[in-house]
């Protein structure tokens, strides 16, 4: 049987035999909790040399002796050779010492757990009986890492009733639309939400598996009806976080592309309230790539120019268009879609070009509009083409760009 057990390890001594790439990942890890850590071994490799010269560990460079044992709260015997690993070993057992064969994990008198963490917990997976099987405990880890990554448990660390403390806000970028397409780290954050602040773009359909005392308050805008206006966004924000709680502000794409993350940002430190950013995928990336549709192809184009739509196009964009320099990829564009066309026309621009509309890009009902710029506007009215879409002019665009060639 194997007891499983955390050591509070900061400011005790460890011994770590050996200089190859196992005893510097042991290294690196034992530094990161608090442990002061000796090395013993002749040679070390790059990655230990950087621990000793930032002042992280003290290197020994000869080879392990008896006496290195003395005074170490735990062994770590990852030489490259058994003999000395399991002699460091059976030192360690007469001095009562707990010790960690790297090269057989049964031989020593500890193992080391294949760990994750999450929302502040350390979990820890080990053999329970019988030989010891690394490889197995590395495969549970991996999959429970998804599953509280990904699954429904609620894992959020419990504060006390009355909230003391400032809590702290979270942007999460939740990517296009598509549950999968968000990243671990805002699957993560989102787990460990009190409150969440949402948009009514990106995946909102995870808010259905969230416990039910999390608040989720819904401020998402949409074509002209800005039913909540940013400055009470900020207030929310800034207020739920001062009530001692962690505040996930959800948004579909990218916080800091036309999201209006920066201002949110600015609210919160303006008050003292912690705030990270957890980017996501934008659909100016992710709507053209799930089309099919690369904004950059060797031969054809090698910039991307990014615009939203709810004014005239700038100079820039209509210029990348105007000399093919560039794929525009226009953000929020349905709406004024004619106007920015017809300006396009206007300053010059070849009504031959390629374009692209991406409806609901990474969503079952996803829908690509192609046409030529001079009768994309007749043809989206064809087929009805609502918001959310990206629109993208330039050669990209082109139908049969990725033909394999005859």
């Amino acid at each position: 049987m194997t007891t499983l057990l955390g050591l509070d390890l900061r400011g005790r001594r460890v011994l770590v035999a050996g200089g190859g790439p196992v005893a510097a990942r042991r290294a690196a890890a034992l530094v990161a909790d608090g442990a002061v850590v000796t090395v013993v071994a002749p040679h070390v490799c790059e990655d230990l040399r950087d621990l000793v010269v930032a002042g992280s560990v003290r290197w020994e460079p000869r080879d392990v002796a008896e006496h290195d044992v003395d005074g170490a709260w735990l062994v770590q015997a990852a030489t490259d050779d058994p003999r000395a690993n399991a002699e460091l070993c059976r030192w360690a057992e007469r001095r009562r010492v707990w010790s960690v064969n790297a090269g057989e994990a049964g031989a020593g008198s500890a193992r080391t757990p294949a760990t994750t963490t999450h929302a502040g917990l350390v979990v820890g997976v080990l053999s329970q009986d019988g030989s010891p099987d690394p490889a197995r405990a590395a495969a549970v880890r991996d999959a429970l890492a998804t599953q509280l990554t990904c699954g429904p448990l609620d894992l959020r660390p419990r504060r006390r009733a009355d909230g003391v403390g400032v809590g702290r806000v979270v942007l999460v970028g939740g990517g296009p639309g598509a549950e999968d397409l968000m990243t671990v780290r805002g699957r993560r954050a989102l787990s460990e939400a009190d409150v969440v602040v949402t948009d009514r773009l990106g995946p909102t359909g995870l808010l259905a598996a969230l416990p039910r005392d999390v608040e989720v308050v819904d401020v998402g805008k949409t074509p002209g009806l800005h039913a909540v206006p940013q400055e009470e966004i900020n207030r929310i924000l800034v207020e739920q976080a001062q009530r001692g709680r962690t505040v996930v502000r959800l948004k579909g794409g990218d916080p800091f592309v036309y999201g209006r993350g920066g201002e949110e940002v600015q609210a919160c430190r303006a008050h003292g309230i912690p705030v990270e950013v957890v980017p996501g995928v934008s659909s100016a990336l992710s709507g053209p790539g799930l089309a099919g549709i690369p904004l950059t192809h060797r031969g054809t184009v090698g910039s991307v120019h990014v615009a939203h739509g709810h004014r005239a196009l700038e100079t820039t964009a209509v210029a990348c268009v105007v000399e093919r320099s560039a794929t525009l990829v226009l953000l929020m564009g349905v709406s004024l879609l004619a106007e920015h066309v017809d300006q396009l026309l206007a300053a010059g621009a070849d009504p031959g070009t390629p374009a692209a509309v991406v409806e609901r890009a990474s969503l079952p009902d996803q829908r690509v509009t192609t046409a030529p710029l001079g009768g994309l506007v007749r043809r989206c009215l064809e087929v009805g083409v609502a918001a959310p879409a990206v629109v993208v002019v330039g050669d990209v665009a082109a139908p049969g760009l990725l033909e394999a060639p005859a």
